[in-house]
Formats: C-alpha cells, structure tokens, sequence
C-alpha cells in the first residue's frame, strides 16, 4: 500500500497554527519546564562553546531558550537570532528577553531560510526544535550554511517516546482515552529524531564532520499529580482538545483529565509528586574548517 504524501507546505501551517495555540499554555508552564530542561540549555551552551563576541542562531527557539542564555555569553560585542515558525511564541520570546540587547528574535523557517547570508553565524542551537523539520538532511544541510567553516551545531531532541514521558506520556494517555490513530507515517514531530544512529547519519549526509550524540538525563519532577495535569493540559495541542470536546463537549471535562492524572499517579508516583525522568538527546557537529 502507497503511504501517504507529506505535503510540506501544509505541514508548516498546521504546526504554526499549532504552537500558536499552544504558546500561552507554554507560557504559563516557563517556571515548571525550565526548572529541568535549564540543564539541557547548558549542555548545548558548553557542547557549542558558546563565548564573547560570538553570533549565535537558535532554531525553533520557542520561547526564548537557549537564545536566552546565549546572549548572557556573547556580551556586547556578539549578537543572537533565535528564530521560530510561530508569530506567538516569538512575541513571548521578546518579552522574556527584554533587557538583553545582543539578543533578536524573527518568525521564519529553518527550511525557508534563503534570506539569510551564509556564513553568517558562529554557532547554531536548537533545543527540541530540529525534530520538526520536514526533511532532515535538507534542515541540516541549511543550517551548514548559515555557519562559517568550522562552525558549530550543538542541539537537543527526544529519545524515544518511552524514555521521554514529560512530553509523550500525557498524550498518549490521552489517545489512547479516545482511541485515536497513529499519525501517519513520516509526520514530523517530537520523536523523528529519536535514534542516535540515524541521527549521525542525516547529519553526515548533510555534510558535518565529527558528529557525536550522547544521552542526557532529564528528572522533570512535579509536585502533585494536579500540577502535572494543569501542565499537560496547558500543552496539549488543540486537535487533542477537539477530539475531548467532541466525545465530552468540554475539552476541560473533568473525567477525561482525572484518568490522565490518575495513570500517571500510577506509573510515575515519587512521594506527593510525580517524577518523569526524560532522555534528551544532545548533538554536536562541525562544518568543515
């Protein structure tokens, strides 16, 4: 049987629809996430040697991270472009970058980035926003040329859905609440780059050099049960709370949420909290010098 084509133009629209959606929600669950994935930040700041007067790119900077803290390191004399296909998310991430004037932020794509002049950066990162990209090797080969020789790529994106529960667990209890298919095959998302191999391999197809994946240890950790359940649902994109609106008629029904509550309680149970250990996987690779 012929698989479906991916039509990548559609593909953009709904992810940018999406994360606009989703953007308040991430917003409003700044503090919870960054209390964790703070340590991926710093992992790809040291993996990219992120330093004074460097120009840094960040890709699918969401809300800000790790352009952010980049721009701490760059001082006066460097410059940060974090750049993310949401118009939404962009805006959240001016305002939490307000004061800190080597940093910049523009809604384009990655795959679209034409526009701006080769070589024209230092370093690029990106914490889970690669994975995506329509096509890997293409994505790569794009950010290859926005570094100079000898440029850096230092990102982060999930392992498999099993190691990574803080962002897979709560959808899947939710589809499988409502018994929703799969998507279909070859739909960029959250875990397209999960396998390290494979990953390594786009990479060199793309044309880096030394490129290397390691495995980080993540121990997102909440403190109830309820506070999982507001972050899950503050995530979730809006076709999941369609689909509870039409079964339910309240994409907030109360049933639907406990039970997601409830097998995470289950599964995931650290004391009065919840404990979600998730693997990141972080990368990094060279242009040729």
């Amino acid at each position: 049987m012929a698989q479906p084509t991916i039509d990548p133009v559609q593909i953009k629209q709904q992810q940018r629809r999406t994360w606009d959606a989703v953007s308040a929600g991430w917003e409003a669950s700044t503090e919870v996430f960054e209390r964790y994935a703070s340590r991926v930040t710093a992992r790809l700041l040291d993996l990219g040697g992120v330093r004074d007067g460097q120009a840094v790119l960040d890709i699918g900077t969401g809300l800000g991270e790790p352009a952010l803290s980049a721009g701490r390191l760059v001082g006066p004399g460097g410059r940060v472009l974090g750049i993310d296909l949401s118009p939404a998310m962009v805006g959240a991430a001016r305002r939490r970058s307000a004061g800190v004037p080597a940093v910049a932020y523009e809604v384009a794509d990655l795959e679209d980035s034409g526009r701006l002049p080769a070589g024209s950066f230092d370093v690029a990162l990106s914490r889970w926003g690669l994975m995506f990209a329509v096509d890997h090797v293409a994505a790569f080969r794009a950010v290859a040329r926005l570094l100079v020789p000898g440029g850096v790529l230092a990102a982060s994106v999930w392992g498999p859905p099993a190691a990574a529960p803080v962002v897979a667990f709560g959808f899947a209890a939710l589809s499988q609440l409502l018994r929703l298919p799969p998507p279909p095959p070859g739909t960029p998302g959250p875990f397209s780059m999960a396998d390290p191999a494979a990953l390594a391999a786009d990479l060199a197809a793309a044309g880096f050099a030394d490129a290397a994946v390691e495995e980080l240890a993540v121990p997102f950790r909440f403190a109830s049960t309820g506070r999982y359940v507001e972050f899950c649902r503050a995530t979730t994109p809006p076709g999941l709370l369609d689909a509870i609106r039409e079964r339910t008629g309240d994409a907030d029904d109360p049933a639907t949420w406990h039970a997601v509550g409830a097998a995470a309680r289950e599964r995931f149970a650290d004391g009065d909290g919840l404990l979600l250990p998730s693997t990141a996987l972080c990368l990094r690779a060279a242009t040729p010098a």
